[in-house]
């Protein structure tokens, strides 16, 4: 790979590792306002949801945080 590759494909995963802080951050206020919902399919909801945009936003930091270091690793 060319160096200007290498450095665009590191700062793509940087983007994407701050999205997914963002979306994981997201599921965990998802999650904590389950406290506050009244029905039991109210807090099903918000459980369902919060915990999928942890587990997506835990994806995506743990998916860029490999490629950031495979990137690093190729260019030296």
């Amino acid at each position: 790979m060319k160096p200007n590759e290498i450095d665009a494909g590191i700062k793509s995963a940087q983007i994407n590792n701050a999205l997914g802080v963002f979306i994981f951050i997201f599921g965990v206020i998802v999650l904590f306002a389950m406290i506050f919902t009244d029905t039991f399919i109210q807090h099903m909801t918000d459980m369902v949801a919060g915990l999928l945009l942890i587990a997506i936003g835990g994806g995506m930091i743990w998916r860029s945080r490999n490629i950031i270091k495979k990137l690093k690793a190729n260019k030296e």
